[in-house]
């Protein structure tokens, strides 16, 4: 049984500096539990306690499990990954501390690179890492990782994501063909798979033995092609509304669940809306995300 979880990108907490003001923590974990979510991830660092007993505490009033934690990295630049295995370490530390199995949900340090930003959606060969940077990415994961497994015993996963160098299904493959699969997991996110220019349904099938950590995210795909013939930027996607509320884009949730259960995937799967601030109520979009999925069973 897939267990059920929201992330505070679903309120508005976003990795990305955009405009608007989003709601706190404690209301957050409060409209997470009232719209019926059995877990949350971490969010920015800072967005909740950082002090492991008052995070357990809030946590456990809302009978709330921290399942994972996004840490952003510039993995393209090789001067980047002492920072980020810093970051990385912090964040697992106050994760080990709190819960149990939690993962570092290591990521490109997406939005960044003007080129990635500008195309998302529409990405190119000529966009992509040379075979010698693919190396050098690939080196600052397994780094990471491994201090994170070595130092605190918590497990890795890496989230593709539309912004960054591992956007498309090649890209995802390239990375996962060049570390351990032991190692490294994945973090498979449907919504951004399908931006991407994939079938999550045939991702989720082909990836099923790296599919450690599961994001139910949806795609719009009237924006996505007034995206590609607009030209907008990520953001700019993000803004119109390219990860739309469950069931109203065009993954096959159904089929996907399915591949999962198939696989045995028994892990959690977390909502993920990317919902900004002025684009209407977080808690309310939470409770029909929730109802969606109570529809397929779980």
């Amino acid at each position: 049984m897939i267990r059920v979880a929201n992330a505070p990108c679903s309120w508005g907490i976003l990795e990305f500096e955009l405009q608007g003001k989003a709601a706190g923590y404690r209301q957050v974990l409060d409209e997470m539990r009232a719209t019926g979510y059995q877990g949350t991830e971490l969010g920015d660092w800072g967005f909740m306690p950082t002090d492991p007993k008052v995070l357990r505490r809030e946590l456990a009033a809302r009978q709330l499990q921290l399942l994972a934690a996004f840490v952003p990295v510039d993995l393209s630049n090789p001067q980047a990954h002492a920072e980020g295995e810093a970051t990385a370490l912090r964040t697992a530390r106050l994760l080990a501390a709190v819960a149990e199995s939690p993962f570092i949900v290591l990521a490109d340090y997406n939005g960044s690179n003007p080129i990635r930003t500008r195309n998302a959606g529409r990405i190119r060969p000529e966009h992509g890492l040379t075979a010698q940077q693919w190396e050098r990415f690939a080196q600052g994961v397994t780094r990471i990782a491994a201090a994170v497994r070595g130092q605190t015993g918590l497990r890795t996963v890496f989230h593709h994501h539309c912004a960054g160098f591992v956007e498309t299904p090649a890209e995802i493959e390239t990375l996962l063909d060049l570390t351990d699969p032991e190692l490294v997991g994945l973090c498979f996110d449907t919504g951004h798979y399908a931006f991407g220019g994939g079938d999550p349904v045939a991702g989720v099938r082909k990836h099923a033995g790296r599919i450690w950590h599961f994001h139910f995210k949806d795609h719009d795909p009237a924006v996505a092609a007034r995206s590609r013939a607009e030209g907008w930027d990520y953001f700019e996607s993000v803004r119109h509304g390219i990860f739309c509320e469950l069931g109203k884009g065009n993954v096959d949730f159904p089929a996907v669940v399915a591949e999962l259960e198939k696989a045995g995937y028994n892990g959690w799967g977390v909502v993920e809306q990317d919902v900004l601030p002025g684009m209407g109520s977080p808690k309310e979009s939470a409770a029909r995300n929730r109802e969606y999925l109570r529809r397929l069973g779980l």
